[in-house]
């Protein structure tokens, strides 16, 4: 068969699914092409000669752009089969299956993806079975210095984005992990994770990002990695994610890892106030997060908190609480601006839906949106976001310093909350950080979903 491999979005790194996709379906002795369209523009005629088409979709912003090629192919050549493959597959389905796509798999795809093109389909859309990895077939993708890169010491360095392991133990209500892997793990060989980064080294990166949804998920398997990657490549930097619980629970692995090479840890701040952080089933308190802040950095650590700022929950004074837990941790330069216009997203598999907090707020479904609609119980928070958002895109527009969006948007929450903020200049440290911004539990504004 010849197998087209379509990745629309992958934060901004060298698509790990589409490689991983590639290589098993060349193990089955399939011609394979991949196509970036976040790298190079999506034209219609690389459908011309193919037989079936699969397009990646581990995140929401995926999702979206996929169905868009979906509606393309479908105009094109309306009997071509095509395959939604990764973490968002199983959304929206009942509307998906269908009109924009003849298979659905989510989970661990590999076999499934590769049995369907066989000729042998299964109706289950979930596939959890622990699949033997090859190496993912990076030669088939646009080269790692056109993706994001590490900014550090005022220079860029070519980076790489490589998986330890896939799922999460966790079941963050508003994750769309647990929603798919309900707190199962399923790891990467050793073998299999260094011989990829080992690739990754010789193809330029002289950073690799653990693109795990918690690298320390498994803590001792974490370990083997780091300690087998600085033995090999010992001047290879590295940064991981993982959860503000996990980063307190195993802070002995930290000073290791530091003189390992890592150099940052995005962690999912989210917000400070306790009882949203509960509704999230996030495993910490605001308290906590400021231990975790103090740990890393005493292990000469920086970590980059995501942000989940506007909730049905959120209030004008939490905001304000947010900026000045900011600026009191001195994290201006560590939060990436579009984190202060994220709002929360809901999909049809979202846990959230079980819980009584959420039912007054709660609209209708949006099939364009593929989640629900909501609304918040300060409706003046709302109108507070799409001035954030207005103004974080016109900040990245126009290549605006990281610490001078946060003036602006500082600014703005005090003026719809009647506060005020000490004015504190940012470090302008130039602290390390990737060039493309960490989102995921969210919906994206225009300018996420194009700037890269």
């Amino acid at each position: 068969m010849r197998v087209l491999l379509i990745s629309t979005y992958e934060l901004g790194h060298q698509p790990i699914h589409v490689a991983s996709a590639a290589q098993a379906l060349r193990a089955r002795g399939h011609q394979v092409r991949c196509v970036d369209t976040s790298r190079d523009p999506w034209n219609p005629a690389e459908i011309d000669n193919v037989d079936v088409v699969a397009i990646s979709v581990p995140m929401y912003t995926a999702m979206r752009l996929a169905l868009d090629i979906a509606r393309t192919i479908r105009t094109r050549r309306s009997v071509l089969p095509i395959c939604l493959y990764g973490l968002y597959a199983g959304v929206a389905r009942d509307t998906t299956l269908g009109p924009f796509a003849d298979r659905l798999i989510a989970g661990e795809y590999e076999t499934a993806l590769c049995d369907w093109i066989d000729g042998h389909p299964d109706t289950t859309i979930s596939q959890l079975e622990r699949i033997p990895r090859g190496l993912p077939a990076r030669d088939l993708l646009p080269p790692l210095a056109r993706y994001a890169r590490l900014l550090i010491d005022g220079e860029e360095r070519v980076a790489a984005a490589v998986q330890a392991s896939h799922g999460c133990r966790s079941r963050c209500r508003h994750c769309p992990v647990p929603a798919v892997y309900d707190g199962r793990l399923r790891v990467v060989a050793l073998e299999t994770v260094l011989d990829d980064i080992d690739q990754c080294v010789a193809l330029g990166a002289a950073h690799i990002t653990f693109a795990d949804p918690d690298f320390l998920n498994g803590p001792a398997h974490a370990q083997r990695v780091i300690r087998a990657l600085y033995q090999r490549h010992p001047g290879i930097t590295f940064d991981v994610t993982t959860k503000i619980e996990l980063i307190l629970r195993h802070q002995d692995l930290w000073a290791e890892f530091a003189r390992s090479g890592c150099l940052f840890v995005t962690t999912a701040l989210e917000c400070v106030d306790d009882n949203i952080l509960a509704i999230l089933d996030k495993g910490h308190t605001a308290a906590q997060a400021a231990q975790s802040l103090e740990l890393l950095r005493s292990a000469g650590i920086e970590p980059r908190p995501s942000l989940l700022p506007f909730t049905p929950w959120t209030t004008l004074n939490g905001l304000a609480e947010l900026v000045e837990f900011t600026i009191a941790h001195d994290l201006i330069d560590n939060i990436d601006p579009v984190h202060w216009t994220i709002r929360l997203l809901i999909p049809d598999d979202s846990l959230l839906l079980r819980r009584p907090e959420l039912t007054a707020y709660l609209d209708n479904y949006d099939d364009a949106l593929l989640g629900w609609q909501w609304h918040p119980a300060d409706p003046r928070t709302d109108v507070l976001q799409q001035e954030l958002a207005v103004l974080v895109e016109d900040g990245i527009t126009a290549r605006q310093e990281p610490a001078d969006t946060f003036t602006r948007v500082a600014e703005q929450i005090a003026r719809a909350g009647g506060r005020t903020f000490p004015r504190v200049e940012a470090t302008r440290a130039k602290r390390p950080r990737l060039t493309k911004a960490w989102f995921y539990c969210a919906e994206p504004t225009c300018q996420q979903q194009i700037h890269e």
